[in-house]
């Protein structure tokens, strides 16, 4: 057995935690940058177990160090860790007790598998070679917590030869890994959508400076803002999320807010969706006699493997698991993830993670019925670990 097939087993005796861990972080889900009982329960649990806590730039998230027992390089793990603004409707004995807190999108998983394979690096520490990083990131939903982390130093002071993390995918059945050299999920840009009118009595003014019809028409054309575009078969997409106008049924608001995204693969795709909101904000203003203002509020861009990298944890992968079991992604998806301020700097691979139900129950991400089966965790935990101690062996 290799040592990095002796990792994986040892992760394995980890499984009831993780799943313990990832139901006490469902039920108490915390939005971004608010992650203060998530963080302590991370730091409580790494402490324990002998890791070295190192200074995290941000107020809420955790960065933890592992030393092995042999000269190697430096691998950097991460994980997301904040919830979503989302009211559960599934009937989890351990769904959120949170109004409108749920972790619609597997972050409690992403966070209960690398405290798994933390444990189990602890436990081989002397074994395995390099040493490793654990970061625990807070605000991924508002794409801000990678940045906030980097600009804090995250990254000062070390050289990692890799940044490994993967993503549960409630589309995939459990079993499944999958990945795909370069480009894998979209960037994204949030927009802010400023509408303003004349306002005045519902019944005096039914179109000409009625900012809630013009904000509605904006909102509906909002996928011509990205038609044509797309890469490897994948289209953009241009989305709206919410709208915020008025305070009475009978009165037309002066102001309309919508708030939108959009996921791009490229530049040139950046330039050509502004160009074309600009021309719907104008044809919309002079439709009914508004001022339209666009504003972007966020931005990260698109996650993109390094290849050498990926073809190394994919056939570690294919060491653990039946080799049908672990794919080459057919394309990149129009899901973003700011890990790709980290894939940005260091060469690395972000994976998907089958966990999807396998009554079909799972619902999508994002929704308030999503749910991951949780044999998705052993099976993250042990390719990330894994593959950890292998990237880490001196070459």
């Amino acid at each position: 057995m290799s040592l990095s097939e002796d990792v994986a087993a040892t992760i394995g005796s980890y499984n009831d935690e993780m799943i313990d861990i990832r139901r006490v972080l469902h039920a108490r889900p915390e939005l971004s940058f608010e992650e203060v009982a998530t963080s302590a329960l991370i730091r409580e649990r790494l402490r324990d177990i002998g890791l070295r806590e190192e200074t995290c730039p941000t107020p809420t998230g955790a960065v933890f160090s592992l030393q092995g027992g042999r000269p190697g390089g430096t691998v950097v793990l991460r994980a997301d860790i904040d919830g979503l603004p989302v009211q559960e409707l599934t009937d989890l004995s351990f769904a959120s007790r949170v109004d409108n807190h749920m972790h619609a999108c597997g972050h409690d998983a992403h966070t209960a598998i690398l405290i798994g394979v933390a444990a189990a690096l602890a436990a081989r520490a002397e074994d395995v070679a390099g040493s490793y990083l654990f970061v625990f990131q807070p605000a991924e939903e508002n794409v801000s917590g990678a940045q906030a982390m980097v600009d804090g130093g995250l990254l000062e002071d070390i050289d990692p030869v890799a940044v490994l993390g993967c993503h549960v995918a409630s589309v995939m059945p459990v079993g499944l890994v999958a990945s795909r050299s370069g480009l894998l999920m979209a960037g994204a840009r949030g927009l802010r959508v400023s509408v303003e009118g004349s306002g005045g009595h519902g019944a005096l003014q039914p179109r000409r400076g009625n900012v809630v019809l013009a904000v509605s028409r904006f909102a509906d054309r909002l996928d011509r803002v990205v038609a044509d575009l797309g890469s490897e078969g994948t289209s953009c997409v241009c989305s709206p999320g919410m709208v915020s106008a008025g305070s009475a049924p009978n009165v037309v608001p002066t102001r309309a807010v919508l708030a939108a995204t959009l996921r791009f693969f490229n530049d040139e795709q950046v330039a050509e969706a502004e160009r074309r909101l600009d021309a719907l904000a104008a044809e919309v203003a002079a439709e009914f006699g508004v001022e339209v203002a666009i504003e972007e509020n966020f931005a990260t861009g698109p996650v993109r493997n390094d290849p050498g990298i990926t073809t190394r944890v994919l056939e570690v992968a294919r060491g653990l698991l039946p080799s049908d079991q672990v794919l080459e992604a057919p394309g990149p998806v129009a899901a973003s993830d700011d890990v790709s301020v980290l894939l940005d700097r260091i060469p690395g691979c972000y994976l998907m993670v089958g966990a999807g139900m396998a009554d079909g129950s799972s619902g999508t991400h994002h929704s308030p019925t999503f749910s991951v089966d949780e044999g998705a965790l052993a099976v993250g935990a042990k390719v990330l670990g894994a593959a950890a101690v292998e990237l880490a062996q001196p070459r």
